[in-house]
């Protein structure tokens, strides 16, 4: 790992506290909350851009998954480019290009224009955002960064609950005409701004011992990645031909040379962008998955929860941002809760939050049965507000319970792995649901239609219409219904829905009646649909449960219980980590500091003052910066970076 080091402006006294170090603050926790946003921001705009763009269930997956793959192969070498050529530089080049790829996204004519600008906005993202945490650790004097950490904190809750409320609001004004297009225009001044403060109040810093870039390695798993994902994103719209299953089965074999390339590239310069000694720990590689399967679940859920309620029940953005606050609800104060809860809990924590979830996607599924497709918000908010409940009880203290058996000098580079799986995870979780859920609208339709037909010939009869014709027009629908759900475009009108357009026109009463029933066969199918792909998410965070139980239960002080080393037998006493205790604890306060941190102070201030000053500097150094980077928040986010 790296130490961060901060260059001192002209005219301030080294290693005193930046005076600027406030608005420095503000600024990048403004940039952070930019990109936080965007990501939830876009699930409740994806009907819009559908219709807009006239994009394929294909193309709106990739608007999700293109940037969450970029986000991923990125986010280790954005870390380490900022240890190379300086956090603040970085930080502002990843600031003006994720500014830039906004706007692209904003003035997007095409679905590939749009997907392209979300891939750069993902890349870029993921050089900004590592460079926000060594920031503030660069920035702020100890006694004040966990204050500043706090904030941190504050901002990514912030963040996850106003984003989808956000962009409801904003697809909902219709500013300008522009549709959803103000979802991406509005980080355009804001990131000008940002980028103007940033020149001005940010100090630049980098590191001494920066670790090498691996181009290759990025290279290498960038296509293992793309060979596996992009059939499942695209199979269904091509009928699923052979290379797609060849393309899937290629992925295994260019994954394992990632893993050949990394051995050899750490016998190389100890550089690899991915350390495999890792996995010889035993937690890792339990840790891996269950941080990669439990985030194929999150995304993927938005994407369908959006879709059912916007196409499906035909509620508004506004309405469906709405409807989704339980979830954030719950989820802010889970994770609340979490943080004192992990350190008696340990790994069960994460059991906890998988059954919760588990119970609150049954829940949705028991509402979705019960009311079909008249269900009402109020009617969801038990079920989500459970859910939510269970994602905060994982997120907030996964990545503590997952590193709490990792050796202190690889939490580091454990920690950015780990973040880049749950990425990963997530734009595979993407690329499945859409197999699932658009393959359910097409196979279930002719069902749906066949229940909805007798009703509509009822009503048709009551209207005057004759028996032939009413036989002639309940033929139509079926056929347009089912047309219509197998159509790649949903929003291009099939030729059997333009025969039965022109049979209405002129018969009011008969476009009434046939637009009522195609109505309630889209919210039953949708329901439906929605309803059954809920199983796989319960299915993948049942797989998390069980995946729990391999991690092994971390001693009392590696997950968040101090223990006081010194009254246990020599032979008793658990390793101390760098930091002094156990590995990425979230908390924000300086209380709890224990003896053991004490006695070490002590030593290193008694040391400094004595007559080995000189020949214990290094020691001094690294156990002073040990002891200044306690309660790391959120290491995941900084891997590459301290």
């Amino acid at each position: 790992m790296s130490t961060p080091t901060a260059t001192a402006e002209p005219g301030r006294v080294p290693g005193a506290a930046d005076p600027k170090r406030w608005v420095a603050l503000a600024v990048v926790l403004i940039a952070g909350f930019m990109q936080l946003v965007d990501i939830s921001i876009v699930n409740v705009a994806i009907p819009s851009i559908q219709r807009d763009l006239d994009a394929t269930y294909a193309q709106i997956q990739w608007v999700l998954a293109g940037y969450q793959l970029a986000f991923a192969v990125m986010l280790i070498t954005g870390g380490r480019l900022g240890d190379i050529f300086g956090r603040k530089r970085l930080f502002m080049i990843g600031m003006a290009g994720f500014t830039l790829a906004s706007a692209l996204c904003g003035l997007a004519q095409s679905p590939e224009m749009l997907i392209g600008s979300r891939v750069l906005q993902g890349l870029f993202g993921a050089v900004m955002f590592p460079q926000i945490l060594s920031v503030i650790q660069v920035t702020f004097p100890p006694q004040e960064r966990a204050t500043a950490f706090g904030m941190f904190g504050a901002t990514i809750g912030l963040a996850t609950i106003t984003g989808p409320l956000v962009g409801g609001l904003l697809i909902e004004a219709d500013l300008f005409g522009l549709q959803w297009r103000p979802i991406f225009l509005v980080n355009v001044p804001i990131g000008i701004l940002a980028l103007a403060a940033a020149s001005r109040y940010l100090v630049e810093s980098r590191s001494p011992r920066a670790l090498r870039l691996d181009p290759i390695g990025v290279a290498i798993v960038t296509t293992g990645l793309l060979l596996l994902v992009y059939p499942l994103v695209q199979g269904r719209d091509l009928d699923w031909p052979l290379w797609t299953f060849l393309s899937m089965a290629a992925s295994v074999p260019v994954l394992a040379l990632f893993a050949v390339y990394e051995r050899h590239k750490k016998r190389l310069d100890g550089s690899p962008l991915v350390d495999l000694d890792l996995f010889r720990q035993r937690s890792f590689a339990p840790g891996l998955a269950v941080a990669g399967i439990f985030f194929m679940g999150i995304p993927a859920f938005f994407l369908i929860f959006s879709l059912w309620l916007q196409i499906g029940l035909g509620f508004t953005a506004l309405h469906a941002g709405l409807t989704g606050i339980p979830f954030a609800v719950g989820s802010a104060l889970a994770s609340a809760a979490s943080v004192r809860l992990a350190p008696a809990l340990g790994r069960r924590i994460l059991s906890v939050g998988s059954l919760l979830l588990i119970a609150g996607m049954a829940g949705l599924v028991w509402t979705v049965d019960r009311y079909g497709g008249a269900v009402h918000s109020w009617q969801l908010i038990p079920a989500l507000l459970v859910c939510g409940l269970g994602l905060g009880s994982v997120v907030a203290p996964l990545v503590n319970v997952v590193l709490a058996g990792i050796r202190g000098q690889d939490a580091g580079s454990a920690s950015g792995v780990l973040t880049t799986v749950q990425q990963v995870g997530g734009a595979i979780g993407v690329a499945l649901i859409g197999v699932i859920f658009f393959g359910l609208l097409a196979s279930q339709a002719a069902g749906v239609a066949d229940d909805v037909i007798p009703g509509m010939q009822r009503n048709l009869q009551a209207a005057g219409l004759p028996p032939a014709a009413t036989q002639q027009v309940a033929a139509g629908f079926r056929t347009c219904f089912e047309d219509r759900s197998n159509a790649k475009d949903p929003s291009a009108v099939p030729a059997s829905c333009a025969r039965a357009q022109a049979q209405g026109q002129g018969q009011p009463r008969l476009a009434e009646v046939v637009g009522a029933a195609a109505d309630t066969a889209r919210r039953d199918n949708f329901s439906k649909a929605f309803q059954r792909t809920l199983l796989f998410e319960i299915g993948v965070f049942l797989a998390s449960f069980l995946l729990v139980f391999l991690l092994p239960q971390a001693r009392r002080e590696e997950v968040g219980i101090p223990v006081n080393r010194n009254a246990l037998p020599c032979e008793e006493r658990p390793p101390m980590n760098p930091s002094g205790l156990r590995i990425g604890t979230p908390a924000l306060t300086t209380r709890g500091l224990v003896e053991d941190d004490l006695r070490e102070i002590a030593r290193v201030i008694i040391t400094a003052l004595s007559d080995d000053f000189d020949s214990q500097k290094d020691s001094l150094l690294e156990r002073s910066r040990a002891l200044m980077e306690r309660y790391p928040l959120y290491p995941q986010l900084s891997a590459a970076t301290v």
